[in-house]
């Protein structure tokens, strides 16, 4: 099956502090005339040389299959509105290429393809028109839009006056039901309200089981895991990541949890007495990722601890948190002697069942109430284990537990009981 979507070292490179403008020929051939030194100097688009260059994008390479759902995910600036645009047609790459298989709707920025000073009735026609849709198609699915979009009471009324929200509402109606084959969203869904983020993930669970291809960027990772099954995480422009989305998503979450506190926070101003090195686990270990779960199996973690002085009257305690800093877990052992040397405290748990998600271990070591070592362990632990809760985000809990539902009728008596 041939792919949707083929990028191939894709890249995009903008100058930074240029007024960009474009000379015609005629302008080119005036200035050649006037001052043939400074014209021969500038670049093709008649700007000067020696400006800042960036690159948004730099050798992206990815293909999607048909039927397809791709969230991709990045800090903004990332590159992912950039690589929906080259996608879209709306600019040209600097570097490689891209072949799309099929129609596309893209819905890249509210109001993109719409008129102002247009009525929301004249704005559906043009927008339909821009994306495809023949007049015949647009009559036929025109009170589908409207409907969708919530906007009837003002329909002749010009889109100037619409709220963004509403902008929004008419402006994905459109595109959704436009029924393209490849249909591209770009983190849009953050203007509108709750109800309509709602419909719209289900407008889009309804385009991908028909078989369409979608490419999704959000913020929203709730919405993200809900609706798409593999991931690609864009970073500085680099295709950081690209996998299944528990993985992806947890290991962004790790890293946008992290930040640049990584170094921080293992400054310890304690650790003379004994000191915590590292931590890692086995059995349902990603790979050869020691920091990886993927499996509700059992689990066996192993903190590695350095002393370097006897402990005779040693309290132990451990604690897991998830990325808002929300204890999960916490236990303490009393009691402990610990000659000089290396050590290792190792926990097993029949299962950690916990939603995908990034979290860490937080490890201390005591005497006599005093602190000798207190570690928030690094890397996190990432989570990737299948979904086994309710699809959407805000009825999953903390827990990510397997259950088997039953059905079966009872007699009169039996309910009676």
């Amino acid at each position: 099956m041939n792919p949707a979507i083929r990028v191939e070292g894709l890249g995009k490179r903008f100058r930074i502090g240029q007024q960009q403008r474009y000379l015609t020929l005629r302008d080119r051939l005036a200035g050649i005339l006037r001052a043939p030194a400074r014209v021969l100097s500038r670049g093709a688009n008649g700007t000067s040389h020696g400006r800042k260059e960036i690159w948004a994008l730099r050798e992206v390479s990815f293909e999607v299959q048909p039927g397809e759902v791709i969230g991709l995910i990045g800090r903004n600036g990332a590159g992912k509105t950039t690589l929906l645009k080259i996608l879209s047609r709306v600019t040209q790459p600097s570097a490689g290429w891209a072949e799309i298989c099929g129609s596309v709707g893209s819905l890249l920025e509210v109001g993109t393809g719409f008129h102002p000073e247009l009525t929301g009735r004249e704005n559906i026609y043009l927008n339909g028109a821009i994306l495809g849709m023949g007049q015949r198609e647009i009559r036929r699915k025109f009170d589908e839009i409207v409907a969708f979009a919530e906007v009837a009471e003002f329909l002749d009324t010009p889109l100037k006056h619409y709220s963004s929200g509403m902008q929004t509402r008419l402006a994905f109606a459109v595109a959704a039901h436009f029924e393209p084959q490849i249909l591209m969203v770009d983190e849009v869904l953050a203007v509108g309200d709750l109800a309509f983020q709602k419909k719209c993930l289900g407008k889009m669970d309804e385009v991908a089981r028909a078989g369409r291809t979608i490419l999704f960027v959000s913020h929203q990772m709730n919405q993200i895991r809900r609706l798409c099954a593999r991931v690609a995480w864009i970073d500085a422009g680099h295709l950081r990541m690209d996998g299944a989305a528990a993985e992806v998503v947890s290991a962004y979450e790790s890293s946008m949890s992290r930040g640049n506190l990584g170094e921080a926070l293992d400054r310890r101003t304690f650790g003379a007495t004994a000191r915590f090195l590292k931590w890692h686990f086995e059995g349902g270990a990603k790979g050869s990722n020691p920091y990886y779960l993927d499996s509700l199996g059992e689990v066996t973690v192993h903190f590695d601890l350095r002393v370097s002085t006897p402990v005779y009257h040693g309290h132990h305690g451990i604690a897991l948190f998830n990325a808002n800093r929300e204890l999960i877990w916490g236990r303490a052992t009393d009691g402990l002697r610990l000659q000089p040397g290396l050590h290792r405290i190792s926990y097993t748990f029949p299962s950690l069942p916990l939603r995908p998600g990034a979290y860490f271990w937080q490890v201390s070591l005591w005497q006599d109430e005093e602190p000798i070592d207190q570690w928030d362990c690094l890397p996190e632990m990432i989570v990737a284990t299948p979904n086994f809760q309710h699809p959407r985000d805000e009825w999953s809990g903390v827990l990510n537990v397997p259950s088997e539902m039953r059905l079966a009728e009872l007699g009169e008596l039996e309910c009676a009981r």
